[in-house]
């Protein structure tokens, strides 16, 4: 079974069904054999293909995420019953987001170091979302899962994001009781990613809306858009772990508490090698171990664990 899943995540990878010949030895004809048995299995077909190209079809999209999920289960757990006592040395390159990076990771980092002193760490942080390898990064630290087969993605934890105000300008502008109401509202935007700038994923429970909000404020720092909103200037969409100080205190508030952002979990990146170095294990166990009560922090009330 296994053997199937890491054949169609490398088939995906290379791109063509040639190029996946030539990195398995085999001849295309055996590799398109091997697919077609695959589809026919699982009663399904997995890859629209032409002469010049081939695509994931939906039931493909989802066979190759699960894959690269098992495939990543599969060699955390070989690590674990053959790790050695190796101390980890040398320089681990990590990419994060800024607010993230900055409040929750530079700390773990900082007490990763004194448990290892022989790793160097260089932590880079930045708004542009970057693949391990792309930039000389063994790790990246991304919200959402990776498009693409090459990475293996290591949940950290569970990333939910709310609407926020705080008091004064809910007793000023009042509250909007319906995702409509937020188009006369002041809001507060994060400029990130590729998403549509201005506009907002909603969700109450299997029901979605695209809402589109005005702002007299945007910005592309998450920690700025936190201090207006504190400030009175609006309401703001952003993730629990970076206000539940202030909503515990009482200096922000939820607003439409039934409706959520889409979810946006947090996940360690880092390429799929057959052997990673002690560096890389060490440190995404310890990311693992730090953040395991967070991963199943997902009803947002303010006794979780940020």
């Amino acid at each position: 079974m296994s053997s199937e899943l890491a054949f169609f995540s490398l088939l995906v990878q290379q791109g063509s069904l040639a190029r996946a010949a030539r990195e398995l030895g085999l001849t295309g004809p055996a590799v398109s054999r091997r697919l077609a048995l695959l589809e026919q299995r699982l009663g399904v077909r997995l890859l629209a293909r032409t002469t010049r190209r081939m695509s994931l079809t939906p039931e493909g999209e989802l066979y190759l995420a699960e894959s690269r999920r098992i495939l990543g289960e599969i060699e955390a757990l070989e690590q674990t019953l053959t790790r050695t006592r190796a101390e980890p040395r040398g320089l681990l390159r990590i990419h994060a987001t800024y607010g993230f990076g900055r409040r929750q990771l530079a700390p773990a980092v900082s007490d990763f170091v004194r448990q290892y002193p022989a790793v160097d760490i260089q932590l880079t942080l930045g708004d542009q979302a970057v693949m391990p390898g792309d930039q000389s990064f063994d790790i990246a630290i991304r919200f959402g899962e990776p498009p693409e087969a090459r990475v293996v993605a290591r949940k950290i934890a569970s990333n939910q994001r709310y609407l926020f105000a705080s008091p004064a300008y809910l007793a000023r502008r009042g509250q909007p009781l319906d995702p409509g109401d937020l188009g006369s509202h002041d809001c507060i935007v994060i400029r990130e990613g590729s998403g549509a700038f201005g506009t907002w994923t909603l969700c109450a429970g299997k029901q979605c809306r695209n809402v589109k909000v005005s702002s007299k404020l945007s910005t592309n720092h998450g920690e700025v858009a936190v201090d207006w909103a504190l400030d009175g200037h609006g309401i703001l969409l952003r993730s629990l772990w970076d206000t539940a100080a202030e909503l515990r205190a009482g200096r922000l508030v939820r607003v439409l508490p039934e409706w959520s952002g889409s979810p946006a979990d947090i996940y360690a990146l880092y390429p799929q090698r057959l052997n990673l170095s002690a560096k890389v294990r060490m440190f995404l166990d310890f990311l693992t171990e730090r953040f395991a009560a967070y991963r199943s922090a997902t009803d947002g009330n303010a006794e979780l664990p940020w």
